[in-house]
């Protein structure tokens, strides 16, 4: 789920978990390229570096950020929480109009499930 998402969306969601664990100046460049959405050139003027000093910076901090979503699996987690939230709210309007009992207790199921993660 998580892997299959655009990079630079992946990027975004790397970098709201383990951010702050990048140094001042990684933090400053990797946000002008995925948040900014500047180009590695203009960056690179900005920071008054090269164009290939940019380039290795954003895929050693993008590298760096991936590490530890392996050790840790926050953002997975978070996503994965996230999208059982989403199938609660789909389930409830769902129930609303029909009121199966089937739907109810897919709803206790998933909310167990989110229960039991956090």
């Amino acid at each position: 789920m998580a892997s299959e998402m655009e990079p630079k969306v992946r990027q975004t969601y790397l970098y709201d978990f383990y951010g702050e664990l990048l140094n001042e100046h990684q933090r400053r460049i990797f946000e002008a390229f995925v948040f900014d959405d500047l180009s590695l050139g203009e960056i690179a003027e900005d920071q008054d570096i090269s164009r290939q000093a940019v380039h290795d910076m954003i895929r050693r901090s993008t590298k760096k950020l991936e590490e530890y979503e392996d050790k840790l699996h926050l953002m997975e987690r978070f996503l994965e929480l996230r999208e059982k939230a989403v199938a609660i709210r789909q389930k409830t309007e769902a129930y609303e109009g029909s009121h199966e009992e089937r739907l109810l207790m897919e709803i206790k199921q998933l909310s167990g499930e989110i229960i039991k993660e956090l």
